[in-house]
């Protein structure tokens, strides 16, 4: 029986568009502890990285070339994605030395996450977030 998605692979997989995948993998590793998945990572003829996947933590982001599903940022597309990593302070003193710029600084938010939002070179948007405490919904505002 066919397994739906495919073995290893969650649901949900997000895909960014970057101008130069591997300066992508690069930067993603170091700044934020992304690591690839060497073994779905495809090149072109000319030996460039048209695609791969990133592993993050217990989930993927596919990182591609421009195509006729997107362009980067550089020309006007955005996204914003919101991780979940087990340490963020940690993370946050990681990126911010990896040259990250950082969009908005640590803070504590109503739901009871902290959270620091970065953006990469290429201009796409971060948020990595901890959850530290429980929060009673009817208190959220």
């Amino acid at each position: 029986m066919v397994s739906n998605p495919p073995e290893g692979l969650p649901r949900v997989v997000a895909h960014l568009i970057y101008e130069d995948v591997g300066a992508a993998i690069d930067w993603l590793s170091d700044a934020f502890g992304f690591r690839e998945r060497r073994s779905m990572r495809h090149t072109s003829a000319d030996g460039s990285i048209g695609r791969t996947q990133m592993e993050v933590v217990d989930s993927l982001i596919t990182i591609g070339q421009p195509s006729v599903h997107g362009s980067s940022p550089r020309v006007g597309n955005s996204s914003m994605l919101y991780v979940y990593v087990d340490d963020v302070d940690g993370h946050y003193v990681r990126a911010r030395a990896a040259g990250a710029a950082i969009v908005t600084e640590l803070e504590d938010l109503p739901w009871g996450d902290r959270r620091y939002q970065a953006a990469d070179p290429e201009g796409h948007q971060w948020a990595f977030a901890q959850h530290v405490r429980e929060m009673d919904p009817e208190h959220i505002h």
